[in-house]
């Protein structure tokens, strides 16, 4: 019996390696409309999302001093750049990162470094900068419209992604008419 259940664990700690490596590859499908919070974003994301770690202290590269995008995870000569040029969205932010860094590596630095979207305003391709949404996740920021406040978007993207995910995204989006 004994030897089942260490077989058994060791069969179990093989697929939890082999499920951590798959959530390193591009993409999921957005085509389904999954019930999991996950499976409406990129794997990668999806990863970090099982997971998640909240960020702290969201730094806005407009008004962030270079020591404190640098802190985010950016160069501290493209961080002089932002500081230089303070871009004034995140479609601007994201070419200046893209030049040097690729979208999962942008994701990671956009956890802790953040111009928040408002939400009635941003067009799709704003949202889709957001980590870990995907065309369907955007389609849903969008079908909202017009938000009247965080209450409401807690509850109806609640509708899609369980909590946890509903509180990272939240840092991402502010409510402005």
């Amino acid at each position: 019996m004994n030897r089942i259940v260490q077989q058994t664990m060791a069969a179990a700690a093989i697929l939890a390696v082999v499920a951590c490596s798959k959530a390193e590859t591009p993409a999921v499908s957005d085509t389904a409309r999954p019930a999991d919070s996950t499976a409406m974003m990129p794997a990668a994301a999806a990863a970090t999302a099982a997971a998640p770690a909240a960020p702290t202290g969201m730094v806005n590269p407009t008004t962030a001093s270079q020591a404190e995008i640098a802190a985010a995870g950016v160069a501290d000569s493209i961080a002089g750049a932002i500081v230089a040029t303070r871009p004034a969205n995140m479609l601007a932010l994201d070419k200046v990162l893209a030049k040097t860094y690729s979208k999962p590596r942008r994701d990671s630095i956009y956890a802790h470094l953040w111009i928040p979207l408002n939400l009635n305003k941003a067009t799709r391709e704003e949202i889709l900068v957001v980590p870990g949404v995907g065309a369907k996740m955007a389609h849903e920021f969008e079908e909202y419209r017009p938000w009247t406040s965080i209450e409401q978007f807690r509850r109806e993207i609640g509708k899609y992604v369980d909590k946890t995910e509903v509180a990272r995204l939240e840092q991402y989006v502010a409510i402005k008419p």
